[in-house]
């Protein structure tokens, strides 16, 4: 059962790593649709009939950086899951891929507060001096994401303790 759990969260984390950045063309090729997204999601006290195209092809670059943190700690976690899918639990190199999803995660619980500051700079560029808006805002969310990558990192602690118990009973074997 758990090679076959392990095989589902390597084939999600798969279908996140062609998906995602389907999404992020299309909201390239349609800035429209992000400028919707931003105008109902964001709750930024701008004007938004200020922003500009430029301003949103910004946006779209800084949250495509923003996104890449999460997409490379997913990559990192689906091999480590494909790994585990094929049986191989005490492989080296499974932990040396779950720090570096840790590392990206609580990187990304970080880079969140950052990237609304710099979303929120961007929007409100074209208002009038005075009127700018440096929005900085950290939640449990940002929180629950750095908390997350120190459990991933201690759990791939174990896995390396787990590793060297399974090469000394084989030495006894």
């Amino acid at each position: 059962m758990t090679k076959k759990l392990a095989a589902l969260v390597s084939w999600v984390c798969t279908a996140w790593l062609v998906l995602l950045p389907l999404g992020m063309l299309y909201l390239l090729i349609n800035i429209s649709t992000l400028a919707s997204l931003a105008a109902s999601n964001l709750a930024l006290p701008i004007q938004w009939h200020t922003v500009d195209n430029g301003q949103w092809y910004a946006l779209w670059t800084i949250t495509v950086a923003y996104l890449g943190i999460g997409l490379a700690a997913v990559w990192y976690l689906r091999k480590a899951f494909s790994s585990f899918a094929r049986g191989n639990w005490f492989d080296g190199d499974n932990s040396v891929w779950l720090r570096r999803f840790a590392v990206l995660l609580m990187l990304q619980g970080v880079a969140g507060p950052v990237h609304l500051a710099l979303s929120s700079l961007i929007l409100s560029f074209n208002h009038p001096p005075g009127e700018r808006t440096l929005s900085i805002t950290a939640g449990s969310n940002e929180l629950g994401l750095i908390v997350a990558g120190l459990i991933m990192w201690v759990l791939a602690d174990l896995l390396v303790k787990g590793t060297q118990a399974d090469a000394e009973n084989r030495q006894f074997v």
